[in-house]
């Protein structure tokens, strides 16, 4: 799978662990930066980013990191088509691809350890959205709320 990951200062060596983890299992990652961890910088900035990569298709997922995980997750949600949450937990990871076809995986680098962090990736990457009629009804109301002015 294509992945795009991105991160603010604060996420920068969190996300540097899980572009290791992801290539060791075999995925293709796109670092949307920051590159420096010592220059303050913006998480709204990473978001876009991670963001257009997956509006353009050049990745399937994305992976936005900040200091709670919060910030970004607001950010990615205000993109037509992004569908982003903050999980620090499995099975939020999983079971928002499956019920809600999650797109976006933002998390907090203050808030989990790189452990954690990694089996959280690898539930949010290897989960499928069930195309059960109730998840599509449900994912189509979504979409109509984003055409909404």
């Amino acid at each position: 799978m294509k992945i795009a990951i991105g991160s603010d200062h604060a996420g920068y060596n969190l996300k540097k662990t899980i572009i290791e983890f992801l290539k060791l299992k075999g995925h293709s990652v796109i670092d949307v930066g920051t590159n420096n961890p010592d220059i303050k910088s913006d998480y709204p900035d990473f978001a876009k980013k991670v963001s257009n990569e997956i509006i353009s298709k050049n990745a399937e997922r994305g992976i936005i990191i900040c200091g709670s995980g919060v910030g970004a997750c607001i950010a990615a949600n205000k993109i037509k088509g992004i569908r982003a949450s903050v999980c620090h937990d499995t099975y939020s990871a999983h079971q928002g691809v499956e019920h809600d076809n999650m797109n976006v995986l933002c998390m907090g680098a203050k808030v989990i350890g790189s452990q954690l962090a990694c089996e959280i990736v690898d539930a949010f990457i290897n989960a499928k959205f069930i195309e059960e009629e109730r998840y599509i009804r449900r994912l189509n109301k979504i979409k109509l709320i984003e055409e909404e002015k």
